[in-house]
C-alpha cells in the first residue's frame, strides 16, 4: 500500500529554503569567479575555447536536460501515460545526427553563433539578419517553457505569486550571464547536470523500491489504477500525423537549437566537439531512460487527481513523488535541483539570444564586422538585459502550459527556421544567399503562424471553439516547406562567389584549417 501524501507545497519549509540558498550561493560564487576571468569577447561568448570534452559533455547535458525534461516529461507521463515518453525518445534520438552531421562543421566554420556557419560563404548582412531572427524566435519559445516551470515551482514551494517568482528567476539568471558570461554558464550547467542526474537516480530507486525493483510491477500498478489505456498510445496524441510531426520536431529540432550549437565553440577543436557530444549522449540517454519511471511512479503513488490539482500542466509530479517517498527534506533537494536546472538552461538561452543580437546584428550588420572588444561586450550585456526582460514577460503570458509541450513547439521552430539553412549551407554547393534568407523566413513565419492557428493557442489560450490548423505541432508542414523554398530560391539564380568558396569551406570543415 503506497504511503499517503500530505504535501507541504504552497508553504516554505526549512529544508527547501536551505537547499535553495546553497544552490544560489554556490552558483553566484561561480559567477564571481568567472567574472574575474571574463575580459574578452571570446571568454564572454565561448569561455575562451578552453572547456574540455568531458566538461562540455556535462555542460551540454546540463543545457539540454531542462525543466521540460525533468518536470515536463515526468508530468506528461504521470497524467497522460505512455505518450509522455514520446518526448523522452524524440529528444534523445537527435544526438547521433548532431554528432555525425553538425558538430564538426559548426566548430570549424563558426566563431560564436550558428549564423557564422550559414553566412560563411554567403552575403553577410541579409543572412545574419535572417539567422538572428530565426535563432531568437527559437530561443524565446524555449525560454518560455523554462520560465513557466520556474514560476510554478517557486510559487508552490514558497507560496509567492507566480509573477514574482518568474521575475526573481529572471534577475538571478541575468546576474550569471551579465557578469560571468559563458565561463559561469558552463560551470553552472556542469554542477546542475551532476545534481540532476544524482537526484533523479535517487528518486527512481525510491520509486522502484515500492515495487520490489520491478518495473513490470510498477506498470501493472498503473494499469490497475487507470486501466490498460495508461500504457498504450493515444493518451496525449490521437492523430498519427501529429505524432509524426512531433517526432520530426523533437529529433531534428536539436540540430537547430542556437544555445546547443554555440556550446561547440567552447572546446579547443572539432575532435573535442565530437567527443563532447558522445559524453552528452551517454548522460542524456541515461536520464531519459529513467525519467519515465519517475512519471509512472508519481501516477501510481501520488495519483493523477492530486498532481493535476496542484498544477494543471502536471509539472509538479516529480516534486510530489519526491516528497511522498523521501519526505520534506528530499522535496527541498529536488526542488532546488529543478531550480538550478531552470537557471542553468535559461542562462544558456539568454546568452544565445544576446549573442544573436550583439554578434550577428550589431557587429556584423551595424558595424560591418568592425567593433572594438569593449564595445562588443557592452552591447552583449545590453542585449542580455533586453532578452531577460522579454523572457520574464513571456513567462507570465504563458502561465499554466505544460513545459515539455512548450519546448516541443520551440523544437518545431528550430527544425523549420534554423536546421534547413544550416544543413544546406554545409552540404550543397549551389546554396545561395537568397536560398538561405527565404528558407529561414519561410520556416520562421510558417511555424509560428501554424502554432498560433493550432489548438495550442487558438483553442487552449484564445478559447476559440475550433482551431484553423488541426495539428498541435507544425513541423511536418513547416520544415519541408523551408527546405523546398530554400532549394527553389537557390536554383532560380546562381551565386558564383558562394560556389567558388565551397571548396574552401570543405577544407575548413574537415581539416579545421583557419578555425579559431
Amino acid at each position: 500500500m503506497p504511503p499517503v501524501l500530505e504535501t507541504s507545497l504552497g508553504s516554505p519549509t526549512a529544508s527547501a529554503v536551505a537547499f535553495f540558498l546553497v544552490i544560489v550561493t554556490l552558483t553566484l560564487a561561480i559567477t564571481w569567479w568567472a567574472a574575474r576571468r571574463t575580459r574578452s569577447t571570446s571568454e564572454f561568448y565561448a569561455a575562451g575555447r578552453s572547456v574540455s570534452a568531458l566538461e562540455n559533455g556535462l555542460a551540454l547535458a546540463g543545457d539540454y536536460m531542462s525543466a521540460a525534461s525533468f518536470l515536463g516529461i515526468a508530468g506528461l507521463v504521470a497524467l497522460r501515460g505512455y505518450d509522455g515518453m514520446i518526448y523522452a525518445t524524440g529528444w534523445l534520438v537527435g544526438w547521433p545526427a548532431l554528432m555525425f552531421l553538425i558538430a564538426e562543421p559548426v566548430r570549424n566554420l563558426g566563431k560564436y553563433t550558428f549564423a557564422d556557419v550559414v553566412a560563411f560563404r554567403l552575403r553577410q548582412v541579409p543572412v545574419r539578419i535572417a539567422s538572428a531572427c530565426g535563432g531568437i524566435l527559437t530561443v524565446l519559445f524555449y525560454t518560455i517553457a523554462q520560465m513557466v516551470g520556474a514560476g510554478n515551482l517557486i510559487r508552490l514551494l514558497f507560496g509567492i505569486p507566480y509573477e514574482w517568482a518568474v521575475t526573481g528567476v529572471g534577475l538571478v539568471m541575468l546576474a550569471y550571464v551579465l557578469f560571468g558570461g559563458m565561463i559561469a554558464t558552463t560551470w553552472v550547467q556542469i554542477i546542475k547536470a551532476v545534481l540532476l542526474l544524482f537526484g533523479v537516480s535517487v528518486l527512481t530507486v525510491l520509486v522502484l523500491a515500492q515495487y520490489d525493483f520491478s518495473p513490470v510491477s510498477l506498470y501493472a500498478a498503473v494499469a490497475d489504477r487507470y486501466g490498460p489505456a495508461a500504457l498504450e498510445p493515444g493518451g496525449l496524441i490521437t492523430d498519427p500525423l501529429d505524432a509524426v510531426s512531433l517526432g520530426l520536431a523533437l529529433m531534428l529540432g536539436l540540430l537547430g537549437l542556437p544555445h546547443i550549437l554555440m556550446r561547440f565553440y567552447t572546446v579547443p577543436d572539432a575532435r573535442a566537439a565530437r567527443k563532447s557530444v558522445l559524453y552528452a549522449t551517454g548522460f542524456i540517454g541515461y536520464f531519459y531512460l529513467i525519467i519515465p519511471i519517475v512519471g509512472f511512479g508519481a501516477s501510481a503513488l501520488v495519483g493523477r487527481d492530486i498532481i493535476a490539482k496542484v498544477d494543471a500542466g502536471g509539472n509538479m509530479a516529480a516534486p510530489l513523488a519526491a516528497e511522498l517517498l523521501g519526505g520534506t527534506p528530499f522535496l527541498g533537494f529536488i526542488a532546488a535541483v529543478a531550480f538550478a536546472t531552470i537557471l542553468a538552461v535559461v542562462a544558456g538561452l539568454t546568452l544565445a539570444g544576446a549573442s544573436a543580437l550583439s554578434h550577428d546584428i550589431f557587429v556584423h550588420v551595424v558595424r560591418r564586422g568592425h567593433a572594438p572588444e569593449h564595445e562588443q561586450i557592452r552591447v552583449a550585456r545590453v542585449a542580455t538585459v533586453v532578452f531577460g526582460v522579454l523572457a520574464v514577460l513571456l513567462g507570465i503570458v504563458f502561465k499554466g502550459q505544460n513545459v515539455a509541450f512548450m519546448v516541443g513547439l520551440a523544437f518545431a521552430i528550430a527544425c523549420s527556421a534554423n536546421f534547413p539553412p544550416l544543413l544546406l549551407s554545409i552540404v550543397w554547393k549551389r546554396f545561395t544567399t537568397a536560398g538561405a534568407v527565404s528558407s529561414i523566413v519561410t520556416g520562421s513565419v510558417l511555424s509560428v503562424l501554424l502554432i498560433v492557428l493550432s489548438p495550442t493557442v487558438w483553442v487552449d489560450i484564445m478559447h476559440y471553439p475550433q482551431a484553423i490548423f488541426p495539428l498541435r505541432n507544425p513541423a511536418i508542414v513547416s520544415m519541408p516547406a523551408a527546405f523546398l523554398v530554400g532549394i527553389v530560391a537557390s536554383l532560380i539564380a546562381r551565386e558564383p562567389t558562394a560556389e567558388a568558396m565551397f571548396v574552401d569551406e570543405k577544407i575548413r570543415t574537415y581539416l579545421g584549417v583557419g578555425a579559431e
